[in-house]
């Protein structure tokens, strides 16, 4: 037997051992067995699923394969502890996963099978990475032993999310498995990405040593940048030298809202917020003027063009190269990673803080200012604004239109609620219209902006509020990529209000056109009858067509979902505009502010002054911000 593995392992190995090496590896090989014996196994697929339960992980979105089938045999071993979220398309099973994430700041956890299962997953993991969500894709491969065989649905999958993943890797054996998702989820949480792991589907049947795999461990916040008095004292004096200055916050805010709202009254500083940041500063505070840009406010993008000082605190505005190029201003960062700063404009001073240690440093080195001028005119500008957005919602007659639809859904929105909010008009409409507190969650495709979102999202929000109230709020393009996984909400009896904004129209993109030189082209969507299409699906339908029936409408959704059940509002909606407050303009002209309307504009609408623009989208009482600058005595 000596002589038959010496020379076995000369020919294949092209070395030479002796009779007591092999007697040494035979030795070894059978004491492993025999240890391997006396040791509880677990297949490895099963072993993997344990480490994500240790991190918390309660849902597993996806679909199912026969790549994946190692997996989804686990998913049924364990699924007394862990559940799988079977939805119909990989992409709303990734784009719950990244909701999920953003809802909760817990990683969301995804699963795809090899070939087009995988790259249905590209979209809701570019959301993901782009809003910095932590999310892990459970990818399959086929067997190791037919890799490289060109075999049926095997590719390389490493390559397609070398760009998308913060950690990508292929497992190598089946005692990997589980160590690899570890060290994937711990890499998802340390970028705040996404994490790729792909999976050959024979290894997850293999048993392995039943052990703890996971390094899960106590929650702890690491230290945060502080800034410094020397810092906070140069802030001061630029706020000092400024006439008209202005906070841009971001979600660095975090939880520190009310010391904004102090400093903001204290040093006499209006309050411009980013998307991602609304609800954080209550809307009814009296210098919050609200987004900027095109899903913005009047006041926000008016105040703005005039500041003279920026002070962007915890925010990396995507618009800020359009924005921030408006006009010339001096530029403060707040910000914990100081690759963000000089990122979107040039930096007069960058102070690597945490936004809660800089306010309060803020606060308490600093003294009350007189009443300044510029926040006086930009607080009268927001209130008269406010009342022009009241008036609309309140509107009794006349066709219906989608201020009235986001009036009810105020009316009936529960203090807490999630809203899954889609791409498109319904941003627009949602950050002027919805009433967000800091009490409530919501969740949109921010910077990828993919369509198809909101109904994804309450799914994910319906799982991790189980007790509190979801809406998804869509149009009818965004809605219809999706509306399939409305079987979703009734397989899993999830009481998600959906509200679909019918116009038969792309309007986010006929908006955009409208003001190019252009015929309108394929913006026009044919007319669905989305009632019929959840009754279809097991979903009472509602079609609202008239102001009439809308609120019985909302009244029979309040009751349908706090009986556990999932309801549909198709809401026909007319295609009309909302006023796009982009194309307002500042000028300084003989040394006094001038407003006026954007040459591009006028040059596919005519020419026209801001009070004729301003009739035009109903607003017969807004006044150009020019008007409140005179009245309080603003200058250039």
């Amino acid at each position: 037997m000596s002589k038959f593995f010496v020379n076995e392992f000369k020919k294949y190995y092209d070395i030479t051992v002796t009779k007591k090496q092999i007697l040494k590896l035979q030795f070894h090989s059978l004491r492993w067995r025999i240890i391997m014996s006396n040791v509880k196994t677990v297949p490895a697929a099963v072993a993997m699923l344990r480490v994500l339960e240790a991190w918390g992980v309660e849902n597993v979105y996806g679909y199912p394969g026969g790549s994946v089938n190692s997996t989804m045999n686990a998913l049924d071993l364990e699924k007394e502890n862990l559940h799988f979220v079977q939805v119909r398309h990989e992409q709303v099973g990734v784009l719950a996963a990244a909701a999920h994430a953003k809802l909760t700041g817990k990683i969301g956890v995804t699963l795809g099978s090899a070939g087009p299962g995988a790259v249905n997953l590209l979209n809701g993991l570019y959301d993901a990475r782009e809003d910095h969500a932590p999310v892990l894709a459970l990818v399959g491969q086929v067997p190791s032993t037919n890799m490289n065989y060109d075999y049926f649905q095997e590719f390389s999958e490493l390559p397609m999310f070398s760009d998308v993943a913060v950690y990508n890797r292929v497992v190598m054996t089946p005692e990997s498995l589980p160590y690899v998702v570890d060290k994937a989820i711990r890499e998802a949480y340390k970028h705040n990405g996404v994490a790729v792991v792909i999976m050959p589907n024979n290894f997850g049947y293999v048993e392995i040593p039943d052990v703890d795999y996971a390094s899960h461990t106590a929650e702890k916040s690491l230290p945060l940048p502080q800034a410094t008095d020397t810092e906070v004292d140069q802030f001061l004096e630029l706020v000092k030298a400024a006439k008209r200055p202005i906070f841009h916050v971001g979600s660095g805010i975090g939880n520190n809202a009310q010391l904004l709202i102090e400093l903001s009254q204290k040093l006499q500083i209006p309050i411009a917020v980013a998307g991602l940041a609304k609800g954080k500063i209550p809307d009814d505070f009296e210098a919050n003027l609200g987004t900027l840009n095109r899903a913005a406010s009047k006041v926000g993008d008016e105040a703005f063009a005039a500041a003279d000082l920026v002070i962007a605190l915890g925010t990396n505005f995507p618009f800020a190269n359009l924005v921030y190029r408006s006009h010339y201003f001096k530029f403060v960062s707040v910000d914990i990673d100081v690759a963000n700063f000089g990122r979107h404009h040039y930096l007069d001073l960058g102070i690597l803080s945490d936004s809660g240690s800089f306010l309060q440093k803020a606060l308490g080195r600093s003294a009350t200012v007189a009443p300044r001028p510029f926040y006086q005119a930009s607080v009268a500008a927001m209130k008269d604004w406010k009342s022009y957005l009241e008036r609309l919602m309140q509107k009794m007659d006349g066709p219906l239109e989608f201020e009235q639809v986001y009036r009810e859904i105020n009316r009936i929105s529960d203090v807490n609620a999630v809203y899954g909010i889609d791409v498109g008009d319904n941003i627009i409409n949602s950050f002027r219209f919805l009433n967000f507190t800091p009490e409530k969650k919501w969740t949109i495709s921010a910077l990828f902006a993919t369509m198809g979102y909101g109904l994804p999202a309450s799914i994910a929000g319906q799982f991790a509020f189980p007790n509190r109230q979801v809406f998804n709020i869509a149009g009818d393009g965004a809605f219809s990529m999706v509306m399939q996984d409305l079987t979703t909400q009734v397989k899993y009896q999830l009481p998600v209000i959906n509200i679909v904004t019918s116009n038969n129209s792309l309007n986010f993109i006929k908006s955009e056109q409208e003001d190019l030189v252009m015929n309108f082209s394929g913006v026009d969507l044919y007319e669905v009858d989305f009632a019929k299409v959840a009754e279809g699906m097991g979903v009472e339908g509602i079609t609202v067509k008239t102001l009439e029936e809308l609120p019985a409408a909302f009244d029979r959704a309040l009751e349908v979902s706090r009986d556990g059940k999932p309801i549909l509002i198709d809401a026909k909606i007319t295609d009309k505009r909302g006023i796009p407050v982009e194309e307002l303009e500042l000028d300084i002209v003989d040394g006094e502010f001038v407003e006026r309307i954007s040459a591009g504009y006028q040059e596919t609408h005519g020419q026209m002054s801001p009070e004729e623009f301003f009739a035009t989208y109903d607003g017969q009482e807004l006044r150009p911000i020019t008007a409140y600058f005179k009245e309080y005595g603003v200058k250039p």
